[in-house]
């Protein structure tokens, strides 16, 4: 076993801090990782709270992991040390069923293994990427193009894959109305891939000092939903809007926004359960679904987009000891787009 410095959260109430946890050595199929950045997602803080339930302490978190190849096992093909690498939300799969085969690890029947509070094979719980290392499956690790802005690079593990994902389950692209609503560490990167993906892109935004950054990231128009009949204006007008806000919202109000046939996707998630009406969908045949992350292969496709096309992430880099400011940040929507945690800070 290998001593990895990491940071941790041991109870739902107290700030992270220190910890020494141990990471195997890497197995015939394992790839080790140096970790050099992890990017701070949402789902880091509910996990870190308990706010879903079945949290495990300590917990290390984070599931947007960059770094370099350590070491390999004997069997190893896809991989080589010194290679820039990534691991993303998922570090198993049951590999047998039906989803596996299909190449949707993430919704694999037999339980996805996640990148921490997780039960791996061996019975033991998994830890993120808050920490100087990991050890994964060869077959869950991703490749990462040379020269590319590693910092940068680690979001689109997790808040890249999540608006990729459905983007192109849904076909999304030219001749298509995207609205995009919210702009945080999800909506930022809904807005750059859906513009490269040639669809008319617009942000839904209840602030208006949002308006300048979605232009600058690409945003065709803005639509302020706070301003007095800015929703009633834009009705029938989408085929799709991609729903990244965690908060507490009207869904009913945002669904009417939609064209006949149209679907929102669902992709942030806020503490309380969402009501929603029946007849803003019947009246219209629209469509609310919901996405999680994409398989192994789609978030290999993800980057590899992401790459010919220039696009990574809007973050601010932090010291790991910065994790619970960061957290209160987040939760005020103070963050432009992601923080990302710099491990050498980890010493």
């Amino acid at each position: 076993m290998i001593d990895t410095k990491s940071y941790a959260a041991f109870d739902p109430k107290s700030p992270l801090r220190a910890h020494v946890i141990q990471r195997r050595e890497p197995g015939e199929r394992d790839v080790l990782i140096d970790i050099h950045y992890c990017g701070v997602c949402h789902s880091d803080l509910h996990q870190v709270r308990d706010e879903w339930g079945g949290s495990s302490f300590p917990m290390v978190p984070g599931h947007e992991i960059v770094g370099r190849v350590a070491k390999v096992g004997a069997k190893v093909t896809k991989f080589k040390v010194g290679d820039p690498a990534g691991v993303g939300c998922m570090v198993g799969s049951c590999g047998a069923c039906e989803n596996c085969k299909k190449g949707l690890e993430q919704y694999c029947a037999g339980g996805v293994i996640w990148s921490y509070n997780s039960t791996d094979k061996d019975g033991t719980r998994t830890q993120g990427g808050y920490s100087t290392r990991i050890t994964v499956d060869e077959n869950f690790v991703l490749r990462i193009r040379e020269g590319q802005p590693l910092d940068r690079v680690a979001p689109l593990l997790c808040a890249g894959i999540t608006t990729y994902s459905p983007l192109k389950h849904w076909g999304v692209g030219k001749g298509h109305r995207l609205a995009v609503l919210g702009l945080g560490g999800l909506g930022h990167m809904g807005v750059k891939l859906g513009v490269a993906l040639g669809a008319e892109v617009t942000l839904i935004s209840s602030s208006p000092s949002k308006q300048a950054d979605a232009k600058r990231l690409g945003a065709h128009e803005f639509l302020l939903s706070s301003a007095p009949g800015a929703l009633d204006a834009a009705k029938n007008r989408f085929d799709f809007i991609l729903d990244t806000v965690s908060a507490p919202h009207d869904l009913a109000s945002y669904a009417g926004l939609l064209r006949t046939d149209g679907v929102m996707v669902l992709l942030g998630v806020p503490d309380k359960p969402a009501s929603l009406p029946a007849f803003p969908l019947i009246g219209q045949r629209r469509s609310i679904a919901g996405s999680l992350i994409g398989g192994v292969a789609e978030t290999q496709e993800m980057l590899d987009f992401c790459a010919d096309h220039g696009i990574v992430s809007d973050i601010e880099t932090i010291a790991v000891q910065e994790i619970d400011g960061a957290y209160e940040r987040m939760l005020k929507g103070d963050v432009r787009y992601r923080f990302v945690i710099d491990t050498k800070s980890l010493g």
